[in-house]
């Protein structure tokens, strides 16, 4: 078996069996011979965003999570919308890794799955734009109604979602053989 990429998933939802942990996990069992998914369990740990506080100093739990972020070869962002708009703990989340760059040319699917959505993935796409997360106008997906769609044994039930969620996934694969060609390429020219 070939090497597995390793891939960071954040729900933004901080529920345990939210629609979008089930979806994660769907996910996960999907592209299990090709992607190596470490769930993010950390959103409601992190301190509120503080521009004074984003030193060399940072809690721990902020630490963490721009650790996992450096070690991962992709991120997968699974989100419901709340009151139209991004969910606040993983605005929050993104907001301490601004000044890190920690998304700036990360290879990232953002799936918003929720009643409607639009609202809230228009706005994350935008910021996840101005973050420079690799590939993101490809590698997104809104799924509405999601809770129709992904059953509760973890399970996209609904067949053209799941044809979506699969050409995401290679789409997201794709994406991440590109940018480790194109790394490469700097560093051997750099080397040369």
């Amino acid at each position: 078996m070939k090497n597995r990429k390793k891939i960071l998933a954040i729900s933004g939802s901080t529920r345990q069996n939210s629609t979008n942990h089930r979806l994660i996990k769907a996910i996960t069992d999907i592209s299990k011979d090709v992607f190596d998914i470490q769930l993010y369990d950390g959103l409601s740990l992190l301190p509120y965003f503080n521009p004074d506080d984003d030193d060399e100093h940072v809690s721990r739990e902020v630490a963490l999570l721009r650790q996992l972020l450096g070690n991962a070869d992709g991120v997968i962002i699974c989100t419901p919308e709340y009151a139209h708009g991004v969910p606040g703990s993983l605005k929050n989340a993104i907001d301490w890794t601004v000044g890190t760059s920690d998304f700036s040319h990360k290879p990232t699917v953002l799936i918003t799955a929720s009643t409607d959505g639009k609202y809230g993935h228009q706005a994350l796409l935008e910021t996840l734009r101005v973050i420079e997360a690799e590939n993101i106008d490809t590698l997104q997906l809104l799924i509405s109604f999601a809770s129709t769609r992904i059953s509760g044994d973890n399970r996209i039930i609904d067949q053209q979602t799941l044809e979506d969620v699969k050409m995401l996934l290679e789409n997201f694969e794709k994406t991440m053989n590109e940018n480790h060609q194109k790394l490469n390429k700097e560093t051997d020219q750099q080397t040369n």
